[in-house]
């Protein structure tokens, strides 16, 4: 065989690799993408029958965390409370789905949860608040009056090992939150400590989410910005 027809063969065995190597990458995008798909369509499917477009409407979305908050109208009755929170999600799948999550019901204020999963994933906290700040833009792009308000990343048993890049997103995403009069920070990593000890009681079994005793204190630490006008 000659040095020619080897390195023909050379290129389409590359060419060959280069093609199963990208359809592989697109099928796993895809398989990513339909678990979130698949959440998402239900929250928006749940909400098309009983969302009241004619009412000022708060939204809560993020993670798991605002997920689970199941009580969150009940404890908000004077409020139209929009829960799009969807488990193991990152600022990065919110930015992805933000028209179905927040833009869709043009909400007076959005209450967001992300950066939990980010810093567990290994992201560093200045790129959660880099894809943040670009969630934050489409909303004001959307409606400029609206009242955005970041959550701080809560301290849990499970991840207390990386609670420093926790604190290092927290003190950031404060101060980003400054200068604009309708941007808040609302912190709940303080109340959820018993001095610098965490609540350990706050907690269901896996030591990451949080039981009504870990809700009431998210309740006492929003319920201001909540009823606020």
């Amino acid at each position: 065989m000659s040095q020619q027809q080897l390195n023909l063969k050379t290129i389409k065995k590359i060419r060959t690799l280069t093609v199963l190597i990208f359809f592989v990458s697109l099928t796993s995008f895809g398989q990513v993408e339909n678990v979130f798909t698949k959440e998402v369509k239900d929250i928006t499917a749940k909400y098309d029958s009983i969302w009241d477009s004619s009412k000022e409407t708060i939204v809560f979305t993020g993670s798991s965390s605002v997920r689970l908050w199941r009580k969150l109208q009940e404890e908000f009755p004077d409020h139209q409370i929009i829960n799009s929170g969807f488990g193991g999600s990152q600022a990065s799948d919110l930015l992805y789905f933000i028209d179905e999550l927040i833009l869709s019901y043009n909400p007076k204020k959005v209450f967001i949860y992300e950066g939990d999963n980010d810093l567990w994933a290994k992201k560093r906290p200045a790129d959660v608040l880099d894809t943040t700040a670009d969630i934050i833009r489409r909303i004001k792009a959307k409606n400029a009056s609206t009242q955005v308000i970041l959550i701080s990343a809560k301290p849990s048993i499970s991840r207390w090992k990386i609670r420093g890049k926790y604190k290092r997103l927290n003190r950031k995403m404060e101060r980003f939150t400054q200068d604009d009069p309708n941007l808040f920070y609302v912190d709940v990593w303080k109340p959820m400590l018993n001095k610098r000890k965490l609540k350990t009681d706050i907690f269901i079994e896996d030591g990451l989410h949080m039981n009504q005793k870990g809700y009431d204190i998210w309740y006492a630490a929003m319920k201001d910005l909540v009823n606020q006008p």
